[in-house]
């Protein structure tokens, strides 16, 4: 069983696109639906698609190369965890990797990026940064 969803999902993105993989498959969370959503707009993933019912349901995440073969996502780091949560006001949400990564977090507003929760000017737990 595994305690932390999100740092296994982001991890499991990072190592299929290590080995080349066309698609990733993970059990379904509206957690992991709601960050899937924000790497796809950020460019990190090319679809998503939910699949089964009830209890058996999962996601799929088909991942992005660009026109070398590449793995559009080079890096993640965790940064809140389960045993020790991080939170950021606005005016602690700075650029990631000069502005060629993303801040991903979880605010009151939903899930947002850091572009985002700037722009809206909340706050929130720091899942992780992606780049």
């Amino acid at each position: 069983m595994v305690n932390d969803t999100i740092g296994d999902f982001i991890i499991r993105l990072k190592n299929a696109g290590a080995v080349k993989k066309e698609s990733v498959s993970v059990p379904f969370s509206s957690l992991k639906l709601a960050v899937a959503e924000k790497l796809k707009d950020a460019g990190f993933v090319a679809s998503i698609d939910k699949k089964g019912k009830k209890v058996r349901k999962t996601l799929d995440v088909v991942l992005k190369y660009d026109s070398d073969g590449i793995h559009v996502i080079h890096g993640v780091k965790r940064i809140s965890k389960p045993g020790r949560r991080m939170y950021r006001s606005v005016s602690e949400i700075m650029p990631v990797r000069y502005g060629h990564g993303t801040l991903v977090l979880s605010t009151p507003k939903g899930i947002l990026t850091g572009k985002e929760a700037r722009k809206e000017n909340v706050g929130g737990e720091a899942l992780f940064e992606i780049w």
